[in-house]
């Protein structure tokens, strides 16, 4: 009897994983397969769990479909009727290990499930360093009532409709962070690595309630990150980690920034080097640096980062919400039915290029 193996039993109580998750799926399957769902609670931060238990690995044995966080290979050297496996994380680093990369298994993963509260919290960073928000809290950690750096001929304030803000990366949370800032009047300026079905210029962007919000322009390659460098004050990272963004935020990236530029990051830590971020706050080169996500987590007591008044630090929560399970069983459901219907894989969603890296 072909199964379907449910490992998705988060050990967070926000992200608990609620009975009618495990019921509708059930629902959606034909009558001849049988969902077994694991009770065992797994780690969801991140990547995605590592461990796996010996009953997973049984059950595992018997699959066709499996539903986790991350994919350890473990689960593929025994998944011999596996056919399909689904991440709940969005990054699939830790899952494209030899044997996944072997594989004929199709991979699918979560991007784009996480996206509104990342862009929400990419938003709140942003406001955060624009409205002055970073020097209030100085005075106010000083029992201090100053307005003297508010008052100053070129205090660091800025309205986002007088902005152009990048966008490294269009996936889902770029999509996502661009409504947001567009519909707030900002110029949105997003880098994509290979060009878009459009010949430049403005593409439209439907809203969250279906209305239309202003045009985004679309760059790519080289030239167009050069763009992004050259002309926007703000820049927020929402790329995947791969072997070809690893490290692109460097002292010579920072040096063709504009003067006073913002940097935000929900994507990955190793995005950026956060030594030459730190000299590059320290100098005031930069304005400030909202950061979610950092190259060792937990970020280190002793890290630089912590002390510098010009930077906003998360620990990497910024895709936490009490929606999320709507969304990824939505998204579970829309791809078992076109698994259940055989459709070409150019259907599905979320499909991970295992050679590419996300």
């Amino acid at each position: 009897m072909p199964c379907v193996v449910l490992d998705m039993m988060d050990r967070r109580p926000i992200w608990a994983m609620p009975d009618w998750v495990s019921e509708h799926i059930r629902d959606a399957l034909p009558a001849s397969w049988t969902l077994e769902v694991v009770e065992e609670e797994t780690d969801g931060s991140g990547d995605g769990s590592a461990r796996v238990s010996e009953h997973i690995l049984d059950l595992v044995k018997e699959a066709e479909v499996y539903f986790g966080y991350g994919v350890p290979s473990e689960i593929i050297d025994v998944g011999s009727r596996l056919r399909w496996v689904h991440s709940g994380a969005s990054g699939v680093g830790s899952s494209l290990t030899p044997a996944m990369l072997a594989s004929d298994v199709i991979f699918t993963n979560s991007a784009g499930v996480h996206a509104p509260p990342m862009a929400e919290t990419v938003l709140a960073m942003l406001l955060y360093f624009t409205r002055g928000l970073d020097l209030a809290v100085e005075s106010q950690r000083r029992s201090e009532w100053s307005t003297e750096r508010f008052y100053i001929a070129d205090a660091p304030l800025l309205e986002l409709s007088a902005m152009t803000i990048g966008i490294v990366g269009f996936g889902g949370v770029g999509r996502e962070v661009a409504r947001r800032v567009a519909s707030l009047g900002a110029r949105v300026m997003a880098l994509k690595r290979t060009p878009v079905p459009v010949e430049g210029g403005p593409v439209q962007l439907t809203g969250a309630e279906g209305t239309m919000v202003a045009g985004i322009e679309m760059v790519w390659g080289d030239s167009g990150l050069d763009s992004v460098y050259r002309e926007c004050d703000a820049i927020v990272l929402a790329a995947p980690d791969t072997p070809k963004t690893r490290g692109m935020i460097d002292a010579d990236a920072l040096n063709r920034m504009k003067s006073g530029v913002i940097i935000l990051n929900v994507a990955r830590g190793r995005l950026i080097d956060e030594n030459a971020l730190v000299e590059a706050l320290s100098r005031g080169r930069i304005r400030g640096a909202g950061l979610d996500v950092f190259t060792e987590e937990p970020l280190p007591s002793d890290s630089p980062l912590w002390a510098l008044k010009n930077t906003v630090i998360t620990p990497h929560v910024s895709a936490v919400t009490r929606r999320f399970w709507k969304r990824e069983t939505d998204l579970i459901l829309r791809n078992l039915s076109r698994y259940m219907g055989d459709s070409p894989l150019e259907e599905w969603e979320n499909v991970v290029n295992k050679k590419e890296g996300y």
